[in-house]
């Protein structure tokens, strides 16, 4: 595969020839806004960067990449980039125009090209009371989101949005557009559900689920309270049935106009949770947390999570947890909690287990998960220098936690270069890198956690 980050002219006039979407190589007006991540810290400088339109335009950007011994990284909307290998010599293929989205609300799916959004799925599929496996954030793509696991506000209840998948369309490194679902193509239908993928995914089709009413909010708390709030909620994530899903999460905001008045540049300890189902239950299953007295109290209110709602330079890293004992809440409140001289300004804890536990029948490349919460560290860093302090805080927690590290990290939340076999189950890892030596034994497809495939 070639390694120079230049085009020859008349190759690249070839390119923007073969397909209706923009080309820019490095120099072009546009280049610079078009390689760009949505976590400003990355810097990605590729050959060549195609903005696709249509499945039929990403069939063409991979047949020019083969014809000329390039790699390939496909790319929504920038989530996700961070892990990436450097780009010299390869084609950044950029699906964030492919926003096409079908609901199908008889039979309860929907189809959503690659550069969707999740609020591209949810808001339709809302109008028919029903449900996609979407993330904390609206403007987060799906594609993405998915192929790394997906663990949304229901994924206790319905598992991983990967394993809610029924088909995906992708273009394969020999350039040709395949469907793959239960029927065609098993291998690659298996590997896209939780496994990065093994080529550029221009659909996914999936189920949706009937959720008529959501009780849902955050419990604000000083931070100083940290220490006793998580022990709280930790224990009450024992006893919660799996229509509830939490976070615990340590929250630092800036000073800025945008932030609310009553929570601008203040630190709090939240507890964050949805439930599925009615008001005055979750109210009543809420209620041991809402006895330790919050400062302010959102249910039913606002959005959980409160994640930026525009590209920022925000570094960070996570890890899947066995568990999260008392002694794992100590060494957390040390190191990030109300005394620590820290740049993160945000450390989540997740609370897994329920439909997560359980294998997913005829499950893709992340069947369950073999951990019962996950871990996300991360800040805002303008500066070169800040990005290095944050990562290295970032890691500081994980660190500090890692008595209690499972086996393998989360795909998704894993933002620092590691392979497959980092953030796979060992029996996933090993099938895909066969299924990767079958479709791409040359390494064509760059993924955010690379497969080294298998050799006769």
């Amino acid at each position: 595969m070639t390694t120079s980050n230049a085009i020859a002219g008349p190759y690249l006039e070839t390119l923007r020839a073969a397909v209706t979407g923009d080309v820019f190589a490095p120099g072009d007006h546009g280049y610079d806004d078009a390689r760009r991540a949505w976590n400003l810290t990355t810097d990605e400088r590729p050959a060549v960067v195609v903005m696709a339109e249509s499945a039929a335009d990403v069939v063409q950007a991979v047949r020019f990449a083969r014809s000329r011994g390039m790699r390939i990284a496909p790319q929504g909307t920038g989530h996700g980039s961070e892990p990436l290998e450097p780009l010299t010599g390869a084609m950044l293929l950029r699906t964030v125009r492919m926003r096409s989205v079908r609901i199908d609300p008889a039979a309860r799916t929907a189809r959503a090209e690659a550069g969707a959004v999740w609020q591209d799925v949810t808001v339709p599929a809302a109008e028919h009371g029903l449900a996609a496996l979407a993330g904390s954030s609206p403007d987060v793509g799906v594609t993405g989101y998915t192929l790394g696991g997906g663990l949304g506000w229901l994924a206790r209840r319905y598992g991983l949005a990967a394993n809610s998948v029924t088909a995906a369309e992708l273009v394969i490194p020999g350039g040709d557009l395949v469907r793959a679902d239960a029927d065609h193509e098993p291998d690659l239908f298996w590997a896209v559900r939780g496994g990065g993928g093994v080529g550029v995914v221009t659909a996914l089709e999936m189920r949706l689920y009937p959720v008529r009413e959501m009780y849902a909010g955050d419990l604000f708390f000083p931070i100083q309270r940290t220490a006793e709030v998580l022990h709280a909620w930790r224990e009450w994530t024992d006893t919660v049935p799996d229509e509830i899903t939490s976070i615990g999460h340590l929250l630092r905001l800036p000073p800025l106009p945008e932030i609310p008045e009553p929570l601008r540049g203040r630190a709090f300890v939240m507890v964050e949770a949805a439930y599925l189902g009615d008001a005055d239950t979750g109210a009543e299953l809420t209620r041991p947390l809402r006895r330790l007295g919050p400062e302010l109290d959102t249910f039913a209110m606002i959005q959980l999570n409160m994640d930026p709602p525009q590209p920022t330079p925000g570094p960070g890293d996570g890890a899947f947890l066995a568990d999260f004992p008392a002694a794992a809440i100590d060494a957390l409140v040390a190191v990030a909690g109300p005394d620590a001289d820290t740049q993160l300004s945000s450390v989540e804890v997740r609370h897994l287990g329920g439909a997560l536990a359980r294998p997913a029948p005829g499950g893709g490349a992340q069947p369950s998960i073999d951990a019962n919460y996950v871990l996300f560290a991360g800040g805002l860093a303008p500066t070169p220098d800040l990005a290095g302090a944050v990562r290295a805080q970032a890691q500081a927690v994980k660190d500090a936690l890692a008595p209690w590290h499972a086996g393998y990290d989360y795909y998704n939340f894993e933002q620092t270069p590691a392979p497959a076999a980092a953030v796979l189950p060992p029996a996933s890892n090993r099938r895909l890198q066969e299924i990767k030596a079958a479709y791409d034994p040359d390494q064509m497809i760059i993924s955010a956690h690379p497969v080294w495939p298998t050799r006769p």
